[in-house]
């Protein structure tokens, strides 16, 4: 199987209404957010490739239209907004255009990620 990733990055708010609120993600905050796309295949295509990384250029707009500085709760529509979601979410959008994208992460800190690989 060939993997190929490709990273994009975001900033933006969230707020975690669900948790108690002594917890410091139930305050509004925000995170420069990391997001890995994986595209998958058992064979390449005429020109090598899994898929030519410029086709991956949607994403790109839609991250930066969509989400980049903006608050996620009204973006999403809802209060979940955790990293685990945000993987689902890029997943499903990534997967309706792109058939062999395998997994999604997204990382909120340096040290954190969260995947979505069905």
């Amino acid at each position: 199987m060939f993997r190929i990733t490709k990273e994009f990055h975001f900033s933006a708010s969230h707020q975690l209404k669900s948790l108690p609120a002594d917890h410091q993600c139930a305050r509004l905050h925000g995170h420069n957010y990391v997001v890995e796309v994986e595209l998958a295949g058992a064979e390449l295509n005429e020109h090598g490739f899994v898929r030519d990384y410029h086709e991956l250029s949607p994403l790109k707009r839609y991250i930066d239209e969509s989400f980049d500085h903006r608050h996620l709760n009204d973006v999403l529509g809802h209060d979940r907004v955790t990293a685990e979601c945000l993987a689902k979410h890029f997943y499903d959008w990534c997967k309706a255009r792109l058939p062999e994208t395998s997994a999604v992460r997204v990382s909120e800190t340096p040290k954190t990620w969260a995947e979505y690989r069905p």
